[in-house]
């Protein structure tokens, strides 16, 4: 029904309004519940009339009401990538546990891929966050829904796994990235785990070629592999039982 997706949309701005929270002030070890929001410029209170999610951003004209400073035109991006997410997982899976899953997933791969993007840093209370929070979903999944759990965990074994040996062969990735595949691990299962981790690393690949060719990053540069990552893990989430299906199909 068209209401239930306007529904759903709005929810995923609401969050995706939080989601900005935590990106500002995680990586700067504020909480992400106090103080209350304020112009980073001045410091006055937002007003919740300016709170609403891209329509104040289009409202105040991008700028803060008090001091005028100019607004990153990423937050009201942040908050419809969140809603279009929502709507299209919706539209995927209806209002079901793998919704709900794939939705919880969403906000953390945004996360922690857009902090790694800023700082090259991922922050484990967001991936052990994610992780308890895919654990308490298998287990409402086995308990009520009488899902499999043994998938997940093995897709969670292997997503850390094989970023971990990359790691202690080469050192060439962080223990933050095993900790992004582990727990994406636990929200997708191994098939499309190890659909995702092929997926984030021929994107890492090319893009890294890219900077180098075009002498935006060098050989000694370190190049953040977390939003690769995030990227994979939601096309694996849309199309990858699919993309095996046909890959498999044509073997």
């Amino acid at each position: 029904m068209l209401i239930i997706k306007i529904y759903i949309f709005i929810i995923g701005l609401i969050i995706g309004s939080f989601l900005n929270v935590c990106i500002y002030r995680i990586p700067r070890e504020e909480s992400i519940s106090f103080p209350p929001s304020h112009c980073t410029n001045c410091g006055n209170r937002i007003k919740w009339y300016d709170l609403i999610p891209v329509f104040s951003y289009l409202i105040l004209r991008g700028k803060c009401r008090y001091c005028k400073e100019r607004i990153s035109f990423r937050y009201p991006l942040i908050e419809l990538t969140t809603g279009i997410m929502f709507l299209a997982l919706y539209m995927k899976f209806g209002l079901s546990i793998d919704f709900v899953k794939s939705a919880i997933l969403i906000c953390f791969l945004l996360v922690i891929g857009i902090i790694d993007f800023d700082t090259t840093d991922v922050y484990s209370k967001t991936t052990y966050s994610g992780i308890v929070f895919g654990i308490i979903l298998l287990i409402i999944n086995f308990i009520y829904f009488s899902g499999g759990v043994l998938d997940f965990l093995i897709g969670g074994a292997i997503g850390f796994s094989v970023i971990a040996l990359i790691i202690l062969l080469t050192h060439g990735m962080g223990w933050g990235d095993a900790e992004i595949c582990g727990m994406c691990g636990l929200f997708l299962g191994w098939k499309l785990t190890i659909f995702m981790l092929f997926i984030s690393f021929t994107l890492g690949g090319l893009i890294g070629i890219i900077l180098l060719i075009t002498k935006k990053k060098s050989r000694k540069d370190y190049i953040p592999f977390g939003p690769y990552i995030s990227i994979a893990a939601a096309i694996s989430i849309f199309i990858g039982n699919s993309a095996i299906a046909w890959y498999l199909g044509i073997l």
